[in-house]
């Protein structure tokens, strides 16, 4: 087994998001929840690599998947999210400008409608290269498009702020997305990258 995956590190201080996501969320949902999902996928990979069956490397499929969805969905989450001091929620003029404007309103209400936890995705469709909106299930990664903006779903990243109200937390996220890294993912994807 190769290198073991880490929890990185945060490109802000936890309260650096306040009034939008406290501190407090974003300290366990960092890590609590995110180093779980590393650890807990470190520990499928160590017991894949063991399995001397395909039987055992079956049963291992939903927790590489889960805790390997975890972890890579969060970790682009984190860079999503940027602080009003780091131009957090201000989307100047530019491509994806264009490009996402008309998907906001629709983006919060079709993510407030998924059922249970789960991830609201803002993606580009790589064989029409336009931006579509996409959920996943649980820690589903997005496979069929390339994120642009993730935003998790889950009642860990927003209950205790937002309670139960999914659609406050999705109004309030806008003020902290990082919509310069969100410019150089489209760009890069429009350009015929992966991510």
């Amino acid at each position: 087994m190769s290198a073991q995956h880490t929890l990185p590190p945060l490109p802000y201080a936890y309260d650096a998001l306040e009034p939008h996501i406290s501190r407090q969320i974003m300290e366990l949902h960092h890590t609590k929840h995110h180093q779980t999902y590393v650890n807990a996928l470190n520990a499928a990979e160590i017991a894949y690599a063991k399995a001397s069956t395909p039987k055992e490397r079956i049963a291992l499929q939903a927790a590489l998947r889960f805790n390997g969805g975890g972890h890579i969905n969060h970790s682009l989450f984190w860079e999503n999210l940027a602080p009003a001091s780091a131009n957090g929620g201000v989307l100047r003029d530019g491509p994806l400008r264009e490009a996402i404007v008309p998907f906001q309103n629709t983006f919060n209400t079709t993510t407030a409608g998924i059922q249970g936890s789960g991830w609201g995705w803002l993606g580009l469709n790589p064989s029409s290269k336009r931006l579509e909106i996409v959920t996943t299930a649980n820690q589903d990664p997005l496979l069929s498009h390339v994120p642009i903006i993730g935003v998790d779903i889950w009642e860990h990243a927003f209950y205790l702020q937002y309670l139960n109200v999914k659609a406050n937390y999705l109004k309030a996220i806008w003020n902290v997305i990082n919509f310069e890294e969100a410019e150089r993912r489209y760009v890069e994807a429009i350009n015929g990258s992966r991510l």
